[in-house]
C-alpha cells in the first residue's frame, strides 16, 4: 500500500490555492465580459486545467525561463501573477505584455522568466531547448520550461527537440497539458503509443505521468523531476492528464460537438476541480473560512483593479504598428 505524501507546508497550500483561484478568477472575468467586444482577440482558455501550469511554476520558485503554447492565460498567471499586464494585453493597451497588439496567444514577460507564448503549435519547444542550452554555459542555475498540450507532440520538432535535449544533456522540461485532443480529435486517432512517456523514455529523457488533477501532486512531481534533471543532467518530459472546460478557442462549451462525453468530464473531472479540491484542503492547514473568504475577496479586487488599469490605459498609436518587429537601437 503506497504510503501518502507529507502534507506541504502551509505557507505552499495558500499560495497554491491563490496562484490557481487567480488563474481561474481571470478566466471567469473574460468569459463573462467578452462579448462585450472590447477584447478583440481569440482566447484559448486554460480553465480545468490551471493546476498544471500554477504547479510546475510554483514548484521552479521563479527559477523557471517559461516557453509556452497559445493556451496562455494560466501560464502567464502562474509565473508572472501580473494582473495588470495581462489584462491590458487583452484589451489591446500599450501598457500591455506586448503593447496591445500581440494579443492572448503571444503573451511575454520576460522580466519574470515568462520568455513567449507561441500561436504556432510546438514552435515554442525548440525555443526552451536553446534556453536550456544557454543556461547550462552560462551556469545560471535556471530551468527551462516548455508548456504544450498533446497535440503538439504529433509535431516533428518535438521529438527533435526531446533527442537534443538529451544529446546534450540539458536539464529542460517538458510539460505535456494532456487533454486527450488536438482541437476535437482524440489521441489515438493521431497517436499509435498507448503511452507519452514510455515513447519518450527510449530518446534518454526521464518521463513521468499524473493523473491526479491535483496541484501539489504535480508541484511535488515538478520539483522531483527538476531537481533530478539538474542533477544528472537530462531532460525531463511530465505528461500530466488534464481537461479544458470550454471549447478549444473560445468562451463557451462545446459538447453539442459530440466529439467528447460532457457526462464523463463533468464525473471525471469537474467533480474534483483543483481549485476546490485545493480549498478544501486548507481546512487541514487551520485556516478559516473567514480567511479563505478574504483571500478570495483579494483577488477579486486585484482582477478588477487591473481591468480598470487597463480600460484607463492608452491604445497604440499607428507610428507603433511596427514597433518590435525587428532589433531597434535603443
Amino acid at each position: 500500500m503506497p504510503v501518502a505524501p507529507e502534507p506541504l507546508q502551509k505557507t505552499t497550500s495558500i499560495q497554491l490555492f491563490k496562484s490557481l483561484l487567480l488563474a481561474r478568477r481571470c478566466e471567469e472575468y473574460i468569459v463573462k465580459h467578452y462579448p462585450e467586444n472590447h477584447m478583440r482577440t481569440p482566447m484559448h482558455m486554460s480553465m480545468g486545467q490551471e493546476f498544471v501550469p500554477v504547479g510546475v511554476c510554483a514548484a521552479l520558485d521563479g527559477k523557471a525561463d517559461v516557453f509556452n503554447s497559445y493556451r496562455s492565460h494560466a501560464t502567464f498567471i502562474a509565473q508572472t501573477h501580473d494582473t495588470d499586464r495581462f489584462f491590458a494585453e487583452l484589451y489591446g493597451r500599450t501598457s500591455g505584455t506586448g503593447e496591445g497588439k500581440g494579443g492572448s496567444m503571444h503573451l511575454a514577460a520576460p522580466d519574470k522568466g515568462h520568455l513567449l507564448s507561441s500561436g504556432v503549435v510546438a514552435t515554442q519547444i525548440p525555443v526552451a531547448v536553446g534556453a536550456a542550452f544557454a543556461n547550462r554555459q552560462l551556469k545560471t542555475g535556471r530551468t527551462a520550461v516548455a508548456f504544450f498540450g498533446d497535440g503538439a507532440v504529433d509535431a516533428g520538432v518535438f521529438w527533435e527537440s526531446i533527442n537534443s535535449a538529451a544529446l546534450f544533456r540539458l536539464p529542460v522540461i517538458f510539460v505535456c497539458e494532456d487533454n486527450g485532443y488536438a482541437v476535437d480529435t482524440p489521441r489515438e486517432a493521431r497517436q499509435v503509443a498507448k503511452s507519452l512517456a514510455e515513447a519518450v523514455r527510449p530518446f534518454g529523457c526521464d518521463a513521468y505521468e499524473d493523473e491526479s488533477g491535483d496541484v501539489e501532486s504535480v508541484y511535488r512531481l515538478a520539483r522531483a523531476a527538476a531537481e533530478k534533471a539538474h542533477r544528472d543532467r537530462r531532460p525531463a518530459f511530465l505528461n500530466i492528464k488534464c481537461a479544458r472546460y470550454l471549447e478549444h478557442v473560445g468562451i463557451g462549451t462545446d459538447w453539442n460537438w459530440g466529439y467528447r462525453d460532457q457526462a464523463q468530464v463533468e464525473r471525471d473531472w469537474i467533480a474534483r476541480d483543483a481549485v476546490k479540491v485545493q480549498r478544501a484542503r486548507l481546512a487541514a492547514h487551520q485556516v478559516t473560512e473567514r480567511e479563505i473568504v478574504a483571500i478570495e475577496e483579494e483577488i477579486d479586487r486585484t482582477v478588477s483593479d487591473s481591468v480598470k488599469r487597463a480600460a484607463a490605459a492608452p491604445i497604440p498609436a499607428p507610428d507603433r504598428l511596427y514597433a518590435g518587429v525587428f532589433h531597434e537601437k535603443a
